[in-house]
């Protein structure tokens, strides 16, 4: 007779399938919702700008390395005739061939380690100007090389007084601004003997503050165009930099005043219009 074994093992329960709820790690039961958290260590970034002084004795930092072999004053005058040109040659087709073949003529006189300085001065110019658009910076430095010449009576006149006289010159424009604008669509200003343009700056930025308080939302570069005009080609240029890295309408002529005045016959080489000038809205007044 066979007998089967008996199995010692207890049977397993059936598997039920049990649906846990989840339930957070952290409890947050005990936090009060209206008070933030705070974290144990607050970083805070902070971003100065240079101050403005700076631009000026980095700009005389490195403009010095360039005088250990070259004259001072050549210096400045390559420096601004390749900054003019590198400013016109993006957008005047008209004068492109003729000012870059002097831009390279010049800076092949130079070698290439002090040729990467020259754009170092322009950038110095640029943030300078846009740290603080209310100033002669180049017309400054000019003046602090001892650039001057004294003997034709070139003298910049201080920023402070250019103020006050774009202030009186301006006065005007308090009452029958909007009328302006409305009968020519931009207001003009002209100089003779700009020079480095310290008058013309503080004019603009007079007009701009003119025109912002009348209506704010008004973008002065659409309703200011600016003209002048020197004898002397490097403040003549300089004045062009400078209008033209306020982002202002406008033309300079390099000429004298009085015996070759602008007229519609004019040579156009003479003539340096700012990138502004090549916007839509001023394309359309120029011709």
């Amino acid at each position: 007779m066979f007998f089967k074994k008996k199995s010692f093992n207890k049977p397993k329960p059936p598997v039920e399938n049990v649906t846990k709820k989840w339930e957070p790690t952290i409890d947050l039961s005990n936090i009060d919702k209206k008070k933030t958290v705070e974290p144990k260590q607050k970083v805070e970034m902070k971003t100065e700008k240079m101050p403005v002084g700076t631009y000026s004795k980095d700009f005389l930092n490195e403009f010095n390395k360039l005088t250990r072999t070259h004259r001072p004053f050549d210096v400045w005058r390559d420096f601004v005739i390749m900054f003019a040109c590198a400013i016109s040659n993006p957008l005047d087709k008209f004068h492109y061939k003729d000012r870059e073949e002097r831009y390279l003529s010049i800076i092949h006189k130079y070698s290439k380690e002090k040729q990467m300085i020259f754009p170092k001065l322009a950038a110095y110019t640029t943030m300078a100007l846009e740290a603080n658009p209310e100033q002669d910076f180049l017309g400054k430095i000019f003046m602090d090389l001892g650039l001057g010449n004294s003997s034709a009576g070139q003298f910049f006149t201080p920023y402070s007084v250019c103020q006050l006289m774009a202030d009186v010159v301006t006065s005007d424009l308090d009452d029958n601004l909007q009328d302006k604008l409305e009968k020519q669509g931009y207001i003009s200003l002209a100089d003779e003997c700009c020079g480095a343009g310290a008058t013309l700056i503080a004019a603009i930025n007079t007009i701009k503050r003119k025109m912002e308080k009348a209506t704010p939302s008004m973008n002065f570069q659409r309703h200011l165009l600016v003209v002048g005009q020197d004898i002397d080609e490097t403040v003549a240029l300089m004045c062009y930099i400078q209008i033209s890295l306020l982002g202002v309408a406008g033309y300079i002529k390099v000429g004298n005043s009085i015996t070759d005045p602008m007229t519609t016959d004019d040579d156009k080489s003479k003539y340096w219009y700012t990138p502004m000038c090549f916007s839509d809205i001023w394309m359309i007044r120029r011709f």
